[in-house]
């Protein structure tokens, strides 16, 4: 079973991020007719990294031991894989058009393009509106696709929304601009 130690510690790598691979060790030892069960209660004890491939070694025997490091490489990479804008951009619209963000206060959640803010994890930026308003459940859903499209194997895909500056909005066009008072200003100093 997972004990409560190694429970923190990978709540920990997610915490941060990381790249997840999860090795169970002296599989060998267990009889046949405990390892499904043990499976069972592994898949129910780590529902929250389900992204996180599972690999049953033994060190003493070396069996699932060049499966395990061949699984670390991979997730190493997609951790520190180099997605183009273009191409997250392309990716989000696909995404947009099978399942369109929900509805806030009657107006529909604008996603407008992608870019990578970073590796390790893989970060992708997503600029639009009412950002703010996007469930948590439409993020999942982002990051999966983006997980997907990119085989971002055994890595946790961070998803970050920034709000567009809104051209019209009455509080940022009421400020007067620097070196060009506005007219009604003038005006009063003329008075």
């Amino acid at each position: 079973t997972v004990a409560e130690q190694d429970a923190s510690v990978l709540g920990l790598a997610l915490e941060r991020g990381r790249a997840l691979v999860i090795a169970v060790n002296k599989w060998d030892g267990i009889l046949a007719e405990q390892r499904a069960e043990i499976q069972r209660q592994l898949a129910l004890k780590l529902d929250f990294a389900p992204f996180a491939p599972l690999h049953f070694i033994s060190a003493r025997h070396g069996s699932g031991v060049g499966e395990l490091v061949a699984s670390t490489v991979r997730a190493y990479e997609a951790a520190m894989r180099s997605m183009p804008t273009k191409e997250l951009t392309r990716t989000l619209e696909h995404a947009l058009g099978v399942h369109q963000p929900p509805l806030v206060r009657g107006r529909r959640i604008k996603l407008r393009y992608a870019h990578q803010g970073g590796r390790n994890p893989p970060r992708i930026v997503i600029h639009g509106n009412q950002t703010a308003s996007v469930p948590d459940a439409y993020t999942r859903y982002l990051a999966n696709v983006f997980r997907k499209t990119y085989d971002l194997f055994a890595t946790p895909v961070v998803i970050e929304y920034r709000t567009d500056a809104n051209p019209y909005d009455r509080e940022r066009r009421a400020k007067p601009r620097p070196g060009r008072p506005r007219r009604r200003a003038r005006e009063k100093q003329r008075r």
